[in-house]
């Protein structure tokens, strides 16, 4: 199924991106189409699962649950390993695939892929450190003769939803840590990448995954729905918008959740920062994907009196920007997923201009391409500081305080991650405990992650931590094994008196 998939992509031909139900590469469900949003063509189409799919999916992953479970972690740390070889060695095959289907540049794509690569050899890793614990039960009087084990078990089935805006990394990031855990998993593919979603799929299996570890369904949120209801299901992963992510935990009532959801990303420029790095970090990470990024830099908060040097800086680094076709190699901004979500940059940016701001650069687009924009001093209440953008445009605000600016950001209804730039160590660490957000970077935008460091938020932005160690937290749940009248610990409570 991989070599298919790359080929058709090599040719530019439409490839045909097949579920994945109980070990068979196949599907009957009308088709869903994908319209690549730079190229303006079919580039994918996938069968949409169908009632019947989904039950099967689901006892397939039920009755094979107990048999992947009994794989020993060596062996699934073994396949992961396999699977990071396999990425590297289709990097650039890959790349393109997700660069036709969603338009991201293909250096982008490259980094992408690089990092599936390294998540796959991270869940190999951590499938090795899976352990347990030997209780301290016996440091309490009613713990003393006997002895208590953990180990860390798989939970069972786990359901793997997907977005589209870095679909192969997050997916490496959910199925891979899945499989480390030990359970059998249900891929949900995000309806804008069901190629690049399936090559993954395809390529764990190439890399030994057995098939019944994994099924893969194509289709829309009410697939979705019908998965995270489904009895069958232990725990849900889902990477998404906010608003989707309440229905998930509606639709999943009582099952352990995962919800890496929306941002709206504030960077702060103090007034003793490098202002040159600052301003090129943020135009790299601002428009990089198109700002299609849960942390992408979208609210730049600088002190007043490096506010007009700032804004000249980042001005220039954004115009340094190239502008156009993805699969060309110069390119660093191609298009955003769709045209409604181009417009959204366009009709925000309008909206920002009536309410007193300046519209530096950009605020247009062309078709689904929307060129970098930036908007300068907007007003607290306008949508570009408020919602999340997740498009290609930068606020960019002046400060005059630094407790009233850490305000400012904690406005915000998300907080995922925040960037400081500053070399006051006071104001990192009054930063770091005082910003509602789940993590900061210090001297660098909030647009940067390590996939093996935790990575999650407060608020509307979810809860839970995606890395592989964290998320086999969430993907396996604690077994106590206890010993009555055996310890390992001793069972006196004094020693005998000696005599003489």
């Amino acid at each position: 199924m991989l070599q298919d998939l790359l080929k058709a992509a090599d040719s530019a031909d439409v490839v045909d991106a097949l579920p994945l139900i109980a070990g068979t590469w196949g599907g009957e469900g009308p088709a869903l189409e994908r319209t690549g949003p730079y190229l303006r063509r079919l580039v994918s189409r996938a069968p949409t699962a169908t009632p019947a799919d989904i039950a099967k999916a689901l006892h397939h992953s039920h009755r094979f649950a107990d048999q992947v479970a009994s794989l020993a972690p060596a062996a699934r740390a073994d396949i992961l390993q396999a699977a990071s070889h396999t990425a590297t060695a289709h990097r650039d095959r890959l790349a393109r695939l997700l660069a036709l289907e969603l338009g991201k540049p293909l250096k982008d794509s490259r980094t992408e892929i690089d990092r599936v690569a390294s998540t796959f050899a991270v869940c190999a890793a951590e499938a090795r450190r899976i352990d347990g614990e030997n209780l301290p039960v016996a440091g309490w009087d009613t713990g003393i003769g006997n002895t208590a084990l953990t180990y860390r078990a798989p939970a069972g089935v786990a359901l793997a939803i997907t977005p589209f805006n870095a679909p192969a990394n997050l997916l490496a990031h959910k199925l891979g840590a899945s499989f480390a855990a030990g359970n059998t998993t249900l891929v949900k593919a995000p309806p804008q990448a069901p190629a690049i979603s399936t090559a993954i799929v395809a390529l764990l299996l190439e890399s030994g995954m057995p098939d019944q570890a994994v099924q893969l369904l194509h289709g829309g949120g009410d697939i979705g729905a019908a998965l995270c209801a489904a009895q069958e299901v232990s725990v849900i992963s889902f990477t998404g918008s906010a608003t989707t992510g309440a229905a998930v935990a509606r639709a999943a009532g009582a099952k352990r959740l995962a919800l890496e959801l929306g941002g709206n990303a504030a960077t702060l420029v103090c007034d003793d920062a490098d202002i040159e790095t600052a301003a090129v970090l943020c135009a790299r990470n601002g428009y990089s994907n198109s700002g299609q990024s849960c942390i992408s830099v979208q609210r730049v908060y600088v002190h007043r009196s490096r506010f007009d040097t700032f804004l000249d800086a980042f001005t220039a680094a954004v115009d340094a920007l190239v502008v156009g076709d993805p699969l060309h190699e110069d390119t660093d901004i191609g298009s955003m997923v769709d045209e409604d979500a181009a417009e959204r940059v366009v009709r925000w940016s309008e909206e920002a201009a009536a309410l007193g701001a300046t519209v530096v650069r950009g605020g247009t687009r062309d078709g689904a391409t929307a060129a970098p924009t930036i908007i300068a001093a907007p007003p607290a209440h306008a949508s570009v500081v408020v919602h999340e953008v997740f498009g290609a445009l930068v606020a960019v605000i002046p400060y005059d305080d630094f407790d009233t600016v850490l305000d400012a950001c904690n406005a915000s209804r998300y907080g995922l991650q925040a960037g400081l730039f500053t070399h006051d160590v006071r104001r990192i660490l009054t930063a770091w405990r005082r910003l509602q957000v789940g993590a900061l970077i210090v001297n660098g935008s909030s647009n940067y992650r390590l996939d093996h460091v935790p990575f999650g938020g407060v608020k509307d932005s979810g809860f839970g931590r995606e890395a592989p160690r964290w998320l086999i937290d969430d993907y396996t749940v604690v077994k106590t094994l206890m010993l009555r009248g055996l310890s390992v610990w001793g069972e006196l409570r004094e020693l005998p008196k000696e005599t003489s």
